[in-house]
């Protein structure tokens, strides 16, 4: 997913106080869909492009009534191309920042996965989870290399994280996706090693726009 930057980015520290996500089946109605919500509202950010299997994001980001604005002038363009869709007014700080590509490495009693099917149903179920159970945000995959389905991996207690996955599954429970969990107690250190690796969505995208 090529990222198109306007103005900002997360990485003077700024939080956007509120993010939405509009997922399409249908390129040319992404790009068609993403023009008419800049025009719309001033936003703060804007990250667009493709991503398996031949879907199209537009995520914005800025301040609550422009968002909420421009998010649905978005809905409205090719509704019949949206394959998924959030907004989060006040999106909690993990998901943010785990959105934007920080991943948090660390030795905790247990880890959980939600896994969907849709990009927007997994920043939804991992923003009710953060939001009702005392856990961290490892990270939050999002759709490239993954066949354009994402994940988010919370660590914490076990009873905790498994807290966590029913809060967060039951958030997304009327969407109509696919949706895979797992709480496991104690993963086995080699294992946790291999799910400590790098977030590929942000390596492959900042390359590709530095140039490398």
């Amino acid at each position: 997913m090529r990222l198109l930057n306007n103005d900002k980015s997360t990485s003077d520290g700024n939080r956007y106080p509120a993010i939405a996500l509009i997922e399409f089946d249908s390129i040319a109605a992404g790009i068609t869909a993403g023009d008419a919500m800049m025009k719309k509202a001033p936003l703060a950010l804007l990250k667009a492009g493709t991503v398996q299997p031949g879907k199209y994001l537009v995520l914005i980001g800025g301040e609550v009534a422009p968002v909420e604005e421009s998010y649905h002038e978005g809905l409205n363009i090719r509704p019949e191309s949206v394959v998924d869709q959030v907004i989060l007014p006040e999106i909690h700080n993990q998901v943010h920042d785990a959105i934007f590509g920080k991943k948090i490495t660390a030795q905790l009693d247990a880890l959980a996965i939600i896994e969907t099917s849709t990009v927007a149903a997994n920043i939804d179920a991992a923003d009710a989870a953060v939001k009702g159970a005392e856990v961290t945000i490892m990270e939050i995959r999002l759709a490239d290399g993954l066949g354009g389905k994402s994940f988010s991996i919370f660590g914490g207690k076990v009873e905790d994280v498994q807290a966590a996955v029913e809060i967060g599954v039951n958030r997304i429970q009327d969407k109509d996706i696919t949706v895979h969990t797992t709480v496991i107690p104690r993963i086995d250190e080699q294992m946790a090693s291999e799910v400590n690796q790098a977030s590929h969505f942000f390596e492959i995208n900042d390359n590709r726009n530095s140039g490398e």
